[in-house]
């Protein structure tokens, strides 16, 4: 499996993904936004694209997919109930789902629900794994729930899916939010050494060469996998002073994800 990550450069910060088939040259565009980038890249690599999967439903993530199609034909994958809000959709997929891209690469859906409640992340089993988690799973962050989400299913999606994946599992998000959302865990846990550690080298970065992160190094810096940390929850009491003294993990998740709507 060949992983090209595309950055958009635009005022969201979107990454685009194509995934190749390094025997065929078959790639499917995941969430191509920018299609005259991920048109071109694929022309240059000398691949075909033959899919589309988008993460979800909204414009960011599918506003490329018509000239895609357009230019190469590519069947439209999503989530099986965003029939009504992609359109053009050839294929609904749901949890256990294969979606295969040429001879050897496979990878599973996993329903994702949070962020909207028709989201898929794609999770490739291979010897590094490797998760595609659209606007889900952020470096060092977690997605809103702002626009048809719930902050209920995304704690459970990140409880009961995500943190329980392999540690060296590779983590390709839809957005380059990793400056702030380290700035956020340092703010919730001044003490963080891992967070320090890497705020330097991404303050101002270049999203194009940005640092790929895996689900071992999220638990240190995430404060959305650190809900039982005494430093985060003690600084929660200062902004919600009806925390309960030993609040459980899915009150500091939905604590978290309020303060960051207005961080």
């Amino acid at each position: 499996m060949i992983v090209e990550r595309i950055w958009t450069a635009n005022a969201y910060r979107n990454f685009n993904y194509l995934i190749a088939c390094p025997e065929t040259g078959e790639a499917l565009a995941i969430d191509p936004l920018d299609s005259e980038k991920t048109l071109n890249t694929a022309r240059v690599k000398g691949w075909q694209i033959t899919q589309i999967l988008n993460t979800h439903e909204h414009h960011d993530h599918t506003g490329g997919n018509a000239a895609v199609v357009a230019a190469t034909g590519a069947k439209v994958i999503a989530h099986h109930k965003a029939g009504g809000k992609i359109a053009g959709m050839d294929r609904g997929v749901m949890a256990g789902d294969v979606i295969r891209v040429g001879k050897t690469v496979e990878l599973e859906c996993l329903d994702t629900p949070g962020h909207t409640l028709c989201h898929i992340c794609l999770f490739a089993h291979t010897e590094q794994p490797a998760l595609f988690s659209g606007d889900t799973l952020f470096n060092a962050g977690a997605g809103n729930v702002h626009n048809g989400g719930d902050v209920h299913a995304m704690y459970a999606t990140f409880s009961e899916q995500l943190a329980k994946l392999p540690d060296n599992t590779r983590v390709y998000p839809g957005h380059d939010y990793i400056e702030n959302n380290l700035k956020f865990t340092l703010a919730r846990e001044p003490d963080n050494v891992a967070a320090a550690a890497l705020l330097p080298s991404v303050t101002g970065h270049d999203a194009a060469s940005a640092v790929v992160t895996t689900l071992a190094q999220e638990k240190l810096f995430n404060t959305f996998f650190r809900l039982d940390n005494a430093l985060i929850i003690d600084q929660l009491r200062e902004k919600f002073s009806d925390l309960p003294k030993q609040p459980d993990a899915k009150t500091v998740f939905m604590k978290l994800r309020e303060l960051r709507n207005s961080w």
